[in-house]
């Protein structure tokens, strides 16, 4: 039998989208809330991760799944259009390599510590989909690593997990043979990619003197051949995932946020131990409200070692969708959209403020193009905001169409996870590409579901949504922080979350287990507020906040993100002392914006391709005070208080990146890098003095 998704139900009373369980109220926290449009469902008609695929397969064996674009020329560097392998296809290579795997456990190759683990180090790719499936279907643990990942981080992840073999492309094979003499537990290296006689000959050589074996993909397939079994029994309880993700700090750990959270809680270095049930339940909760047209294409560019795009993936594939991956190059993202013509888009805000921005830049000019420009969005935003309403059929066809054709054209759903992202940029987004935009709320901790925006929600910008149907959620007191369920007009305090797609604890670590997990409830950290139509807000986070001189305490990362919002930023870092009593920040202007503002104040054309030009400018006095007034008006806008408003500013083109070690690799910022990089500057500016009104000190 097929479970199908389930559709957005008609007519749905958006003034109540949550139910509190009569009878759960208790002194210092909330009732438990459920959603009100599904209600508390029950996950176990996909039970496991093998479920999830057969459901996927069995809607239609011969319907695409995994697709890419191969290389068809070095030089220049050019790739063809997608090509694709079925569910037929996939299931007999999954097979393979789960039978090679289990026999090489089996016969002592590999083995295990108390898990029978593997890792798998590459970019999003369909072999890593391969697989992961192969491991779901074989009983074996998967251990995924950011592609980014430095080899500390490697390192301390093979050895802590015990992983004996590990999946990855041929430019990760160089830094795994180096690392060898320090990770014994390493016996295999199995390469994605092909590789020349000669890569492979030298490869294998140089595993033999370091005791491991380097074979590639095919090989495995067909030793699997020769040893073929059907797949093994598992359960719900059968754990299938150690999710380790790198966190704002320099370690990697179990805790990481995918959809809208403002930090990572500092639990030390361990990994989230997740089972079939965890995951199955969360893609099964991703089911619901799910309006895709049959073989619905997914475009996979985030990283697939996050939770995030693991379940969206695991969802599609549960619904008979098709996976199209990206090139492996973030610039020909969008030459990937355009060929893939994808239905569903999930991101972030650091890409969709970036779409924003650009066609906010290219439509809102002078003269009567902006003027219609102007007209078809105030227009469009009033009747989605009046009726829900996302597409206008003169309206889409004369202004929109091309914004809507840069992601494609067939857009049914983009999601934003990883960080707040303002209102003003989700709706822009929902009438621009004529589409859903939903925003949503989780953690590596509860398979990224936890709460997510409805459907048509016409005033839904700046919550995150109702809680998902397989959760319950219940906000408690945070006394310290003058945060209580009893708070008017709206209860408020910290948010914690329960159901059956919340994880079992950290590996090897039961300290941070026990701090974590409650009382069968995952205590995240985020604060929250309900309002009056069962939505959820984050309003702060219980440990990242800092106390200005004067004893106010101010949200960081709270106030980056409403700044990001405002198109002349493309990267900034807010920065407080303690010994002081207001803001300053470095900021990286996008120079699409930036150039026309320089060339105002210089009384000169600069072109946002004339970086020595602009790098000139950044310094100049009357261009620094005239962001500062851009921000300012930001500020302004999202009613930021004067304690927390941009005092000073540091202007740079030089991005915070993975490579400088200041972002992780979910484009979160590193704070204590990110000040380390500036710190001089940011210095320069306090030893300015405490600015007055009016001043013009920056």
């Amino acid at each position: 039998m097929i479970v199908p998704a389930v559709s957005f139900p008609n007519n749905v009373d958006y003034k109540n989208q949550s139910i509190a369980v009569p009878g759960t109220k208790r002194p210092g926290q909330t009732a438990h809330y459920q959603n009100a449009i599904y209600g508390l469902v029950d996950a176990s008609a996909l039970a496991t991760l093998p479920d999830i695929f057969d459901n996927g397969y069995n809607t239609n064996p011969d319907a695409r799944l995994l697709g890419h674009r191969p290389i068809v020329s070095t030089s220049p560097l050019k790739f063809g259009p997608y090509v694709w392998q079925t569910y037929k296809q996939v299931d007999a290579r999954r097979r393979r390599v789960g039978s090679a795997l289990h026999s090489l456990f089996s016969r002592g190759v590999l083995k295990g510590d108390d898990l029978e683990t593997v890792g798998i180090w590459s970019q999003n790719r369909p072999e890593w989909q391969l697989v992961e499936f192969a491991l779901h279907a074989y009983n074996k643990v998967g251990v995924g690593l950011y592609d980014t990942l430095g080899k500390d981080s490697v390192e301390f992840i093979i050895n802590h997990a015990h992983l004996s073999i590990v999946f990855t492309t041929a430019d990760h094979i160089p830094a795994l043979l180096k690392l060898a003499p320090k990770v014994a537990v390493m016996k295999m290296i199995v390469s994605f990619d092909v590789l020349s006689p000669d890569a492979y000959k030298a490869f294998v050589a140089w595993g033999e003197t370091v005791g491991v074996q380097v074979k590639e993909l095919s090989e495995l397939e067909k030793y699997g051949e020769e040893h073929l079994i059907p797949p093994l029994p598992v359960s719900a309880d059968t754990i299938a995932s150690l999710c380790y993700t790198s966190g704002t700090t320099s370690q990697p750990k179990g805790m990481e946020y995918p959809f809208v959270a403002l930090s990572v809680l500092n639990f030390g270095i361990s990994g989230a131990v997740l089972t079939h049930g965890n995951l199955a339940s969360s893609a099964y909760s991703n089911m619901f409200g799910l309006d895709y047209p049959p073989n619905s294409i997914v475009i996979s560019y985030l990283p697939l070692a996050h939770i995030y795009e693991r379940v969206i993936e695991l969802a599609s594939v549960a619904i008979g969708g098709c996976i199209g991956f990206f090139t492996g190059d973030p610039l020909r993202l969008l030459e990937d959209a355009q060929m893939l013509k994808p239905h569903f888009f999930p991101s972030v805000p650091r890409v969709l403020n970036r779409v924003y921005q650009s066609a906010m830049a290219a439509g809102d000019v002078p003269g009567l193009k902006g003027a219609i420009f102007r007209a078809a969005v105030r227009a469009k935003l009033d009747q989605y905001h009046a009726t829900g309403v996302s597409t206008h059929p003169l309206w889409d066809t004369l202004v929109f169409r091309k914004i809507r054709a840069v992601l494609g054209g067939n857009l049914h759903l983009v999601s934003s996870g990883s960080a707040p992202i303002s209102a003003e940029v989700i709706d822009f987004l929902k009438i621009a590409l004529c589409c859903e935009a939903a925003e949503g709320y989780g953690m590596t901790e509860n398979g990224g579901v936890c709460t997510r925006t409805s459907k048509a929600d016409p005033t839904c910008g700046g919550t995150i949504g109702p809680p998902q149907p397989v959760n319950e959620i219940k906000l408690v007191d945070v006394p310290e922080m003058n945060y209580t369920a009893e708070d008017k007009p709206n209860p408020r305090g910290e948010i914690c979350v329960r159901g059956p797609n919340c994880f079992i604890g950290y590996y090897k670590d039961e300290k941070n287990t026990r701090e974590t997990l409650k009382d069968g409830w995952i205590h995240t950290g985020d604060i929250a507020e309900i309002d009056t139509q069962g939505r959820f807000k984050i309003i702060d986070r219980v440990k990242n906040i800092m106390k200005l001189s004067q004893g106010e305490y101010v949200a960081l990362e709270k106030i980056e993100n409403m700044y990001a919002a405002c198109p002349l930023v493309q990267q900034i870092f807010v920065h407080g002392d303690s010994l002081q009593s207001y803001l300053v920040a470095v900021v990286v202007p996008d120079p699409l914006t930036l150039a026309p503002l320089v060339s105002t104040i210089l009384g000169e054309k600069v072109m946002p391709d004339d970086t020595p030009s602009l790098e000139k400018a950044i310094k100049d006095p009357r261009v620094v005070a005239q962001v500062l007034t851009v921000l300012n008006r930001e500020a302004k806008k999202n009613r930021l208080t004067g304690f927390e408003t941009v005092k000073r500013v540091h202007l740079s083109l030089q991005l915070f990146s993975i490579e400088d070690n200041t972002l992780t690799p979910t484009l979160k910022l590193r704070r204590k890098d990110a000040f380390a990089k500036y710190s001089p500057e940011l210095q320069a500016l306090y030893a300015l003095g405490e600015p007055s009104s009016g001043s013009s000190k920056l």
